[in-house]
């Protein structure tokens, strides 16, 4: 099956019929599978769970203690196998933006509690006597996840405690060895936004893509192991990479295709158009 459409809609299969809301204070943080939120009564001093929420019992709780019993109760449940593994970055569960966080979660439980991830992902181009090449990495076969899979040059998930720049200038230098005055030239262009479904549970993430064009001369080096090798291919190889075949990580896809409708690779004529433009901004799906 060909098309670009095809990855829109694979980003955004979770139905919140599935799952029950995570409450704190009257506000919707998150969406839980109910099998997973039978193991949160081990808390009910933290959880009160029933058939159609759970609710977060921290409102007259400070911060830095909420996050302190959430560490502990995600190291037992790790323990228990109930979460695959504890990462070490911390996600800000929020109703609406970041820095309106109620509790920091490890990012590995997020989809667990199916609270939103913020990530930063960098179309790493070149202009080639106006031909526009790509940048492209090949992700490690030790990932976790999608080993071997094409990614753009740089892509990471948003730690809470780092700004959009500081983490920006982390993940281009840690992935493709871009030094930070030529990171910071990046251009914040767009968000998309998808609500995925994994193994793990929900997953309603937020990407801010950029476009970063880079001199001819750059070579992308990897500092961090994440990455295998690079390649640059003209966009059009790349466009048909997109359409035709299954080798990128799966949310890269979508951020390439912004970049295509942004540079007008795909035009208003495409019969996909549409629904594509409105599906980089996808809205939760009830039933």
């Amino acid at each position: 099956m060909a098309g670009f459409l095809r990855h829109v809609e694979a980003c955004n299969r979770a139905r919140l019929a599935d799952y029950i809301p995570l409450v704190f204070d009257g506000q919707i943080i998150g969406q839980i599978r109910p099998i997973f939120s039978k193991q949160l009564k081990q808390w009910p001093d933290i959880f009160l769970v029933n058939e159609k929420s759970v609710e977060l019992l921290f409102q007259n709780v400070p911060f830095e203690q909420r996050n302190q019993k959430m560490s502990e109760l995600l190291k037992v449940l790790d323990a228990q196998d109930h979460i695959s593994h504890l990462h070490g970055e911390l996600y800000e569960a929020t109703a609406a933006k970041r820095g309106e966080g109620v509790v920091l979660i490890d990012r590995s439980a997020a989809a667990y509690f199916g609270i939103r991830a913020f990530g930063q992902h960098v179309n790493g181009f070149v202009n080639c006597d106006g031909e526009l090449k790509m940048w492209l990495g090949r992700r490690a076969m030790d990932r976790k996840i999608y080993p071997g899979k094409l990614d753009q040059i740089a892509a990471g998930g948003l730690p809470y405690q780092l700004s959009l720049e500081e983490n920006l200038c982390k993940e281009c230098y840690e992935e493709a060895g871009i030094p930070a005055a030529l990171a910071q030239q990046a251009k914040l262009v767009s968000t998309i936004q998808y609500f995925a479904e994994s193994e793990k549970g929900y997953k309603p993430d937020t990407l801010y893509c950029y476009d970063l064009e880079l001199p001819l001369d750059f070579i992308p080096v990897c500092t961090d192991g994440e990455v295998d090798s690079f390649e640059l291919l003209p966009i059009s190889e790349v466009m048909g990479l997109v359409r035709e075949s299954d080798e990128f990580k799966l949310n890269c896809n979508l951020v390439i295709i912004d970049f295509l409708i942004r540079h007008g690779f795909i035009k208003p004529e495409h019969p996909e158009y549409a629904e594509l433009v409105d599906g980089l901004h996808s809205v939760e799906i009830s039933g």
